[in-house]
């Protein structure tokens, strides 16, 4: 079977014809060259209106790379027309295998873009034969293909959260859609301020806005700000996992403060090896934390008590209605003012500030949460430590929005 024929298989072009190719083996990788030429009668296409138009004189040569067969390198080889134009005046002709200016071709800009899925980019490149920014460039391409047919309706639940994405806390907003039965990623900004979200605003418009009924977030101030101006009418859930990762905190500072202050009064250092059985759930912990703790549970130490009231907390989450989810809250809080600890005394003015945002997680029934929204930045923070990090944001969207299955929606 000849090159031609299977071309004409696999990449079959209106209105052009497959030459006779030549193969050179002098250089180290072997390159198969094909030429292009119309066919006969075929009028140009003008790439800025569409419209077919009369020749008007042939450009020098160009090369479009195609996908490699068995370790060879393809190159289509085609001397584009400029055409007249009666609308347009004079312009390059439009080519069904490449798009614009693009050294790639259209069928083999998606292949590296489906391959960059499964691989890191520099591997990509190597396998077939490329360069790290064709394939970075082919990604590119594919994201922004699909962003501009991206299916923005029916959007009625959004998480909000940040990635650090690069050394001396460098940040990026991540905006996710969480709605039951559907969860992806909408959107990704640079920087966690108040105007980075009201991008994202803009962006989303402000009928779409107008639509959300749910959006789960942390307690990072500004975005709390621009949420409750941008979308007020919406449930604004706080994640219980955040609210937890305070109280724990709260523990680990009052720990580490104890077990100093008894290293220097040359007490026994109970507090030893106890940081992880303060921390995990008991269903967590193995049989030597479990015993750790069970011998630590007997003294009368602030770490004790700040780990009780701990405990005593994961009880709100039991509750099914926002007025006695409220009262525990309320009487918990008291408690911890009258603690004489002062991360925990923090944690419970903190709540009081929030009481409202917190009790909108039984509003929602309990069905909103961030825990997607961690799940999906795990991916990101995995993806970007594979990649030893990102020269540019603009890489790191685009590496994201892959990592995160956005290809699968459009491709």
């Amino acid at each position: 079977m000849h090159i031609q024929t299977i071309l004409n298989r696999v990449h079959k072009l209106k209105g052009f014809v497959y030459g006779k190719p030549t193969v050179n083996m002098m250089k180290p990788t072997p390159i198969l060259e094909v030429p292009i030429r119309p066919r006969r009668g075929s009028r140009a296409i003008c790439s800025s209106c569409g419209r077919p138009a009369p020749g008007y004189d042939h450009l020098p040569e160009r090369r479009y790379e195609f996908i490699p067969i068995w370790g060879i390198l393809v190159f289509l080889r085609y001397a584009p027309r400029r055409v007249g134009c009666p609308s347009c005046g004079v312009k390059v002709e439009r080519v069904p295998w490449a798009e614009g200016k693009s050294p790639l071709t259209t069928r083999y800009t998606w292949f590296l873009a489906d391959w960059a899925k499964l691989l890191a980019w520099s591997v990509v490149a190597e396998r077939f034969h490329s360069s790290w920014h064709a394939v970075a460039g082919a990604v590119e391409a594919a994201v922004a293909w699909g962003r501009a047919r991206m299916d923005l309706s029916g959007i009625t639940a959004i998480g909000v959260d940040e990635i650090a994405w690069r050394k001396g806390h460098t940040y990026a907003t991540v905006v996710y859609q969480i709605n039951a039965g559907r969860k992806r990623l909408l959107w990704v900004g640079e920087h966690r301020t108040a105007k980075t979200l009201l991008k994202f605003f803009r962006w989303l418009g402000a009928d779409r806005s107008a639509a959300i009924e749910f959006v789960a977030s942390d307690m990072w101030r500004a975005y709390l700000k621009v949420i409750a101006k941008k979308i007020p009418h919406a449930i604004h859930v706080l994640d219980r996992f955040h609210i937890m990762s305070h109280l724990n905190k709260a523990i680990d500072q009052v720990r580490a403060a104890e077990a100093k202050q008894m290293k220097r009064r040359g007490v026994e250092p109970l507090l030893h090896h106890s940081r992880w059985c303060l921390l995990k759930r008991r269903h967590y912990l193995t049989g030597r934390q479990r015993e750790k703790l069970a011998s630590l549970l007997p003294y009368n130490l602030k770490t004790i008590k700040a780990y009780l009231m701990k405990e005593e907390f994961h009880q709100f989450w039991d509750y099914k209605t926002p007025w006695w989810a409220g009262v525990f809250l309320d009487a918990w809080c008291r408690r911890a003012m009258y603690s004489r600890i002062e991360p925990i005394k923090a944690v419970a003015r903190m709540l009081r500030g929030h009481r409202e945002l917190i009790l909108n997680w039984f509003r929602a029934k309990k069905e909103i949460s961030s825990g997607v929204v961690e799940g999906l930045n795990n991916k990101a923070k995995l993806s970007t430590k594979m990649a030893y990090g990102f020269g540019t944001f603009k890489t790191l969207q685009i590496f994201n929005t892959v990592t995160t299955r956005y290809i699968q929606y459009y491709q």
